[in-house]
Protein backbone atom coordinates (compact mmCIF):
# COMPACT_ATOMS: atom_id res chain seq x y z
CA UNK A 1 0.00 0.00 0.00
CA UNK A 2 1.30 3.53 -0.99
CA UNK A 3 2.93 5.36 1.93
CA UNK A 4 3.54 9.16 0.57
CA UNK A 5 3.90 10.66 3.87
CA UNK A 6 7.34 12.51 4.37
CA UNK A 7 8.73 12.17 1.47
CA UNK A 8 6.80 14.29 -0.85
CA UNK A 9 8.75 16.69 -2.29
CA UNK A 10 5.43 18.74 -4.08
CA UNK A 11 2.28 18.01 -5.48
CA UNK A 12 2.50 19.01 -9.31
CA UNK A 13 -1.40 18.29 -9.77
CA UNK A 14 -3.96 17.27 -7.73
CA UNK A 15 -8.11 15.69 -8.50
CA UNK A 16 -9.98 17.35 -6.21
CA UNK A 17 -13.28 16.39 -8.00
CA UNK A 18 -12.67 12.93 -6.85
CA UNK A 19 -12.98 13.40 -3.31
CA UNK A 20 -16.34 15.28 -4.07
CA UNK A 21 -17.30 11.82 -6.77
CA UNK A 22 -16.29 9.12 -5.08
CA UNK A 23 -15.43 7.31 -1.43
CA UNK A 24 -11.87 7.06 -1.29
CA UNK A 25 -11.77 2.98 -0.22
CA UNK A 26 -7.92 2.64 -0.27
CA UNK A 27 -4.58 4.34 -2.04
CA UNK A 28 -1.72 3.20 -3.35
CA UNK A 29 1.93 5.14 -4.83
CA UNK A 30 2.62 4.04 -8.28
CA UNK A 31 5.74 5.16 -10.38
CA UNK A 32 4.31 6.36 -13.77
CA UNK A 33 6.22 5.87 -17.31
CA UNK A 34 7.21 8.79 -19.14
CA UNK A 35 9.45 9.49 -21.74
CA UNK A 36 11.49 12.48 -22.65
CA UNK A 37 10.26 16.31 -21.85
CA UNK A 38 6.72 14.88 -20.30
CA UNK A 39 8.97 14.53 -17.30
CA UNK A 40 9.89 18.22 -17.19
CA UNK A 41 6.29 19.36 -18.59
CA UNK A 42 5.17 17.31 -15.40
CA UNK A 43 7.62 19.01 -12.73
CA UNK A 44 6.73 22.55 -13.89
CA UNK A 45 2.54 21.24 -13.10
CA UNK A 46 1.29 20.87 -16.66
CA UNK A 47 -0.73 17.81 -15.92
CA UNK A 48 -4.58 17.63 -15.81
CA UNK A 49 -6.10 15.10 -14.23
CA UNK A 50 -10.24 16.25 -15.01
CA UNK A 51 -12.00 12.90 -16.08
CA UNK A 52 -9.02 10.18 -16.01
CA UNK A 53 -9.04 6.95 -14.60
CA UNK A 54 -6.88 3.72 -14.99
CA UNK A 55 -7.74 0.30 -15.81
CA UNK A 56 -5.93 -3.14 -15.68
CA UNK A 57 -4.85 -5.00 -18.77
CA UNK A 58 -2.91 -8.34 -19.13
CA UNK A 59 -2.18 -7.94 -15.81
CA UNK A 60 -0.59 -4.20 -15.87
CA UNK A 61 -1.87 -0.81 -15.01
CA UNK A 62 -2.73 1.69 -17.31
CA UNK A 63 -3.81 5.77 -16.83
CA UNK A 64 -6.15 7.13 -19.15
CA UNK A 65 -7.28 10.16 -19.80
CA UNK A 66 -4.00 12.25 -17.99
CA UNK A 67 -3.32 15.54 -19.90
CA UNK A 68 0.54 16.32 -19.95
CA UNK A 69 0.92 19.56 -21.53
CA UNK A 70 3.90 19.40 -24.51
CA UNK A 71 7.25 20.80 -22.84
CA UNK A 72 7.53 24.60 -24.87
CA UNK A 73 11.27 24.02 -25.17
CA UNK A 74 10.77 20.02 -26.27
CA UNK A 75 11.27 20.02 -30.35
CA UNK A 76 10.61 16.93 -32.00
CA UNK A 77 11.06 14.82 -28.50
CA UNK A 78 7.32 15.94 -27.35
CA UNK A 79 4.78 13.17 -27.24
CA UNK A 80 0.71 12.89 -28.05
CA UNK A 81 -0.22 14.74 -24.67
CA UNK A 82 -2.94 12.72 -23.94
CA UNK A 83 -2.05 8.82 -24.22
CA UNK A 84 -2.09 5.94 -21.76
CA UNK A 85 0.63 5.44 -19.60
CA UNK A 86 2.01 2.20 -17.72
CA UNK A 87 2.00 2.55 -13.97
CA UNK A 88 4.86 0.71 -12.30
CA UNK A 89 3.42 -1.45 -8.94
CA UNK A 90 4.03 -4.50 -7.26
CA UNK A 91 2.55 -7.74 -8.53
CA UNK A 92 0.42 -8.52 -5.07
CA UNK A 93 -0.59 -4.87 -5.57
CA UNK A 94 -1.48 -5.71 -9.34
CA UNK A 95 -3.48 -8.55 -8.32
CA UNK A 96 -5.18 -6.81 -5.17
CA UNK A 97 -6.25 -4.04 -7.74
CA UNK A 98 -7.68 -6.48 -10.08
CA UNK A 99 -9.97 -8.28 -7.59
CA UNK A 100 -10.55 -4.63 -6.75
CA UNK A 101 -12.15 -3.81 -10.37
CA UNK A 102 -13.74 -7.07 -10.53
CA UNK A 103 -16.23 -6.04 -8.06
CA UNK A 104 -19.12 -4.28 -8.69
CA UNK A 105 -18.94 -0.34 -8.32
CA UNK A 106 -15.29 0.15 -7.83
CA UNK A 107 -12.66 1.63 -9.64
CA UNK A 108 -9.29 3.10 -10.43
CA UNK A 109 -8.94 7.25 -10.29
CA UNK A 110 -5.53 9.13 -10.11
CA UNK A 111 -5.82 11.69 -6.58
CA UNK A 112 -2.49 13.47 -7.68
CA UNK A 113 0.84 13.42 -9.29
CA UNK A 114 3.71 14.45 -6.96
CA UNK A 115 7.59 14.48 -7.37
CA UNK A 116 9.24 13.03 -4.07
CA UNK A 117 12.60 13.90 -2.49
CA UNK A 118 15.07 11.73 -5.31
CA UNK A 119 13.08 13.74 -7.74
CA UNK A 120 10.62 10.09 -9.18
CA UNK A 121 7.43 11.26 -10.54
CA UNK A 122 4.55 9.19 -9.01
CA UNK A 123 0.89 8.73 -8.83
CA UNK A 124 -1.12 8.58 -6.16
CA UNK A 125 -4.14 5.92 -7.22
CA UNK A 126 -6.99 5.24 -5.27
CA UNK A 127 -9.27 2.22 -5.28
CA UNK A 128 -13.04 4.07 -5.22
CA UNK A 129 -16.84 3.75 -5.40
CA UNK A 130 -19.14 6.46 -6.89
CA UNK A 131 -21.20 8.50 -4.61
CA UNK A 132 -24.94 9.00 -4.72
CA UNK A 133 -26.64 12.43 -5.36
CA UNK A 134 -27.63 12.75 -1.96
CA UNK A 135 -24.14 11.55 -0.49
CA UNK A 136 -22.73 14.61 -2.94
CA UNK A 137 -25.32 16.85 -0.96
CA UNK A 138 -24.55 15.78 2.74
CA UNK A 139 -20.65 16.18 2.13
CA UNK A 140 -21.60 19.84 0.97
CA UNK A 141 -23.78 20.33 3.84
CA UNK A 142 -21.46 19.34 6.35
CA UNK A 143 -18.93 21.58 4.67
CA UNK A 144 -21.03 24.22 4.97
CA UNK A 145 -21.69 23.73 8.29
CA UNK A 146 -18.08 23.16 9.04
CA UNK A 147 -17.35 26.45 7.74
CA UNK A 148 -20.09 28.30 9.25
CA UNK A 149 -18.81 26.93 13.11
CA UNK A 150 -15.24 27.88 12.20
CA UNK A 151 -16.36 31.35 11.06
CA UNK A 152 -18.25 31.99 14.32
CA UNK A 153 -15.00 30.95 16.38
CA UNK A 154 -13.16 33.38 14.88
CA UNK A 155 -15.62 35.88 14.88
CA UNK A 156 -15.57 35.61 18.48
CA UNK A 157 -12.20 34.51 19.25
CA UNK A 158 -11.76 38.55 18.69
Amino acid sequence: MGNKGSDVLKVVSSNKKAYHDYFIEEKYEAGIVLVGTEVKSVKLGNVNLKDSYAYVKDSEVFLKGVHIAPYEKGNIFNREPVRDRKLLLHKREIRKLISYVKQDGLSLVPLSFYVNMRGDVKVELAVVKGKKLYDKRDAIAKKDEQRNADRYVAQNIR
